[in-house]
């Protein structure tokens, strides 16, 4: 845990032979209760839980489909015309007020075979309109960071199977 102050928290020293009562033990008390107030404003910032994994939500406007990517940190994944590469994934602990960010760099893939760099930049899943990526086709938030379990990472994102249900008619 790291300790940030905005002022100096002390007690200040008194002599041992301070009358009861007196201007000394008011002096000594009203220190004290400043002391005590300066203390209550240093604030307590546990540090951010690095994770591996990013997690996000993408849209595409066309088909009106959104698909959760769960991407490791540093490598790719192609959506669409994009490629979204994570950097960096921060979460709060719990003890703390929620906050999400991500550290990403999105790709377009061009017709001729061509990139160029879309977004790069930080964005946060509280906040997904402070830094949002801008296309007419695509749309990519930031949902959430894990960790995961005993180190296995799926580097692809599951597909999505479609269930086929047989209509029956029936014969009499």
């Amino acid at each position: 845990m790291k300790m940030e102050c905005s002022k100096t928290c002390w007690l200040p020293d008194y002599p041992s032979s301070h009358k009861r009562g007196g201007k000394t033990a008011a002096l000594f008390l009203a220190s004290t209760v400043g002391a005590i107030l300066i203390a209550t404003n240093c604030t307590v910032h546990a540090a951010e839980i690095k994770n591996k994994v990013a997690v996000f939500a993408a849209l595409n406007k066309v088909t009106a489909r959104i698909s959760t990517l769960e991407i490791p940190l540093g490598s790719e994944t192609k959506f669409g015309a994009l490629t979204i590469i994570p950097k960096v994934c921060n979460t709060s602990p719990p003890t703390e007020p929620p906050s999400t960010n991500s550290f990403i760099e999105i790709k377009e893939r061009k017709l001729d075979g061509s990139q160029h760099r879309l977004f790069s930049g930080w964005i946060f899943a509280e906040n997904p309109g402070i830094h949002a990526v801008e296309h007419p086709v695509y749309d990519v938030w930031l949902t959430n960071c894990k960790t995961p379990v005993a180190g296995v990472v799926e580097t692809k994102s599951p597909k999505l199977r479609r269930r086929r249900t047989r209509v029956r008619s029936r014969r009499r």
